[in-house]
């Protein structure tokens, strides 16, 4: 497979996902408890399975937390 050079969380890595929704599962993330960005631009859930990666892409993985 082949490898793609991104930006995660501010830290270059080397990843074999093509889309964010392979990347959240290669990293074991569930939908439901992140917010995910994609070069600057925050997405809805429904876009991440659209959300093709390329070389030198920034993405930024925040967990969600709810709390009182």
């Amino acid at each position: 497979m082949k490898l793609t050079k991104i930006f995660l969380n501010g830290q270059e890595r080397e990843i074999e996902a093509e889309s964010l929704l392979e990347l959240l599962h290669e990293l074991e993330l569930p939908l439901s408890h992140v917010l995910v960005e994609l070069n600057g631009v925050a997405l809805f859930r429904s876009e991440l399975e659209k959300a093709d990666l390329k070389a030198g892409d920034r993405v930024e993985i925040l967990k969600v937390v709810a709390g009182g």
